[in-house]
């Protein structure tokens, strides 16, 4: 249901990735020379930068589309939508789940998308296996299943649709505070441990290691628990809302 309404009504998915789209066209083409100056040791070479950011774009094209998840959820608790499933034979956590799994899909597919625009432009990963691009598809199934859940949690919090897209921005604002753009020794001193241990930065330096041979570190592992951290508390905090919601 929610992957035909996707279909019908394409314009807020489109809406959402003009924003990872339009950065990465910005900062590679309008920045690009400076931006990557700072990057490695041969002076402005602009592919490097294609290469350092392309990573962090692709998550937070995750946490962009998922603000559509907390919309559509919202406006299935407010249109009594859910007052008639709740009279079906239907399990009752199959309403979230089905959000759940539509916007993990679509997340997905966004991703690729946004690939694809990224190697159209200069973007090149030689050097990873096919045992590390799995690894890559399958943190970015994860990291989009952490953040759905919390985004549904979002929107069952939020009285109409337009408090849930403003309730959900932190989805986009975080990776603006992560190593998206800049490396993370080039931040202020006092401001790289929020960088650093935030749910984005760990997945971006996952996915650049695995996708660009650097190094990895620890932060597969913070990776890895913060999507089931966030996951957890996100469905506990789902259920709970969608299981007290008189509607």
């Amino acid at each position: 249901r929610n992957l035909l309404h996707a279909r019908r009504y394409p314009s807020m998915t489109l809406n959402l990735l003009l924003t990872p789209v339009m950065l990465l066209l910005l900062f590679v083409y309008i920045f690009g020379d400076t931006m990557s100056a700072g990057i490695g040791d041969g002076g402005p070479d602009r592919s490097a930068y294609i290469a350092f950011i392309v990573p962090g774009l692709l998550l937070m094209t995750i946490g962009s589309t998922t603000i559509g998840t907390a919309v559509s959820v919202s406006t299935d608790m407010n249109e009594g939508i859910i007052a008639r499933f709740r009279t079906m034979a239907i399990h009752r956590s199959s309403v979230l789940i089905g959000h759940v799994v539509g916007s993990v899909l679509q997340c997905v597919m966004s991703v690729i998308l946004v690939g694809a625009v990224a190697v159209a432009i200069g973007f090149r990963s030689t050097d990873a296996t096919v045992l590390e691009w799995l690894a890559a598809l399958g943190l970015t199934a994860l990291f989009a299943t952490a953040l759905t859940w919390i985004a549904v949690g979002m929107g069952l919090a939020s009285p109409n649709a337009e408090a849930a897209s403003n309730n959900a921005m932190p989805l986009i604002l975080l990776p603006l505070l992560s190593s998206t753009f800049v490396p993370l020794d080039s931040m202020p001193g006092w401001f790289q441990p929020i960088a650093e241990y935030q749910p984005f930065t760990p997945a971006i330096e996952t996915l650049r290691g695995l996708l660009l041979g650097t190094e990895i570190g620890h932060n597969g592992w913070l990776a890895a628990a913060w999507c089931l951290v966030l996951a957890a508390l996100g469905y506990r905090w789902s259920t709970a809302r969608f299981n007290a919601d008189p509607k």
